[in-house]
């Protein structure tokens, strides 16, 4: 979305706090569309972006932003910019703000409450009821969503992808406990009715007693410039959701539009509004059960090559960061009328 702002004009300032564990696997080391400024401690690079905020038209803070109560602070108290709080975890932050009344992520706290009224605009990377439960019951003025997007110069597809990538059925994602259920259903059981078949797993985190079979293959960790080839080498590409965003629906992961841009068909769990971003059955499979994913895995190559063509034509026309730029700039010019 950076690139397609720097496409139209704009100019963008983005501050990120250096961390480790980002660090190590950086996928925006240089970009040459953005000026990225990486920070150790808030308080040495708060001056920076007082003068930033105070010279911008638009002043954006993210959710499970580290100094997020902070930076929220910051932009609040400059009366220059429009006020944007872009949450891309809106059904996490509003059950802990029900719960305890502030927002944390590994042990950073990023919003509360009184928060939301003061903000000009609430993106949210979930659409749908939680758009109107945002302005209803948390006071959020103006609300619009901001859905996920793919970078189709990252994400295409790969003529000749690795050998160790091929597989029935792929799946990239780091644990988490509220994911793994669907991660049994649709990937590890057909795993073990389909032993001749080859299946993978890409993500960290996965406690060690999960009792991976034979024919799936885990690996903890594939750097983001091998993810295209991960995606061209998977027959069918799985995303499974977060119990949060299945609930609430409207919350595409942008393993959807990654694998779609790479020209892969994508079997997804069901969620709420899932038409809205590709049509089942013709951009995208649908499962819930075990016996829904087998029959995903039966498709033959040239159905999911059409899928996937479609898939991709409708990635690219609608879901890119071009895209995705273009309506926050729509979303920002209406909540400044």
């Amino acid at each position: 979305m950076l690139k397609g702002l720097h496409r139209q004009g704009h100019r963008a300032l983005f501050f990120e706090r250096d961390v480790d564990y980002y660090a190590a696997h950086r996928d925006l080391p240089a970009p040459d569309f953005c000026e990225l400024i990486l920070y150790s401690d808030w308080t040495t690079v708060a001056p920076a972006a007082q003068r930033a905020i105070a010279d911008s038209d638009v002043a954006i803070v993210t959710s499970y932003c580290p100094d997020g109560l902070a930076a929220c602070r910051l932009v609040l108290d400059n009366p220059g910019p429009l006020h944007v709080f872009y949450d891309l975890d809106t059904p996490v932050t509003l059950a802990a703000l029900a719960s305890d009344g502030l927002a944390v992520a590994s042990g950073a706290q990023y919003l509360t409450p009184e928060l939301i009224p003061e903000f000009d605009l609430y993106l949210s990377f979930t659409g749908g009821p939680i758009l109107r439960t945002l302005q209803a019951c948390w006071g959020a003025r103006r609300t619009a969503p901001l859905y996920g997007c793919v970078d189709p110069e990252v994400h295409a597809p790969v003529a000749d992808p690795p050998a160790s990538l091929r597989c029935s059925l792929g799946y990239l994602g780091t644990y988490a406990a509220d994911r793994q259920p669907g991660l049994e259903r649709l990937l590890l059981e057909p795993a073990r009715r389909r032993p001749a078949e080859r299946f993978l797993v890409v993500g960290s985190l996965y406690p060690p007693d999960v009792r991976w079979p034979p024919n799936v293959a885990a690996r903890p960790h594939l750097d983001p410039d091998q993810h295209p080839a991960f995606y061209s080498a998977n027959r069918l590409t799985l995303s499974v959701s977060r119990q949060a965003m299945r609930e609430w629906g409207y919350t595409p992961s942008g393993r959807l539009f990654e694998a779609a841009s790479c020209g892969t068909p994508v079997l997804t769990d069901a969620f709420p509004g899932v038409e809205e971003f590709f049509e089942p059955g013709k951009e995208i499979l649908v499962a819930d059960e075990t016996l829904q994913a087998e029959m995903a895995l039966d498709v033959c190559d040239s159905e999911l090559a059409r899928i996937a063509a479609a898939a991709r034509e409708r990635a690219l026309a609608h879901h890119t960061g071009d895209c995705r730029a273009r309506q926050l700039v729509d979303a920002c010019e209406s909540a400044a009328c």
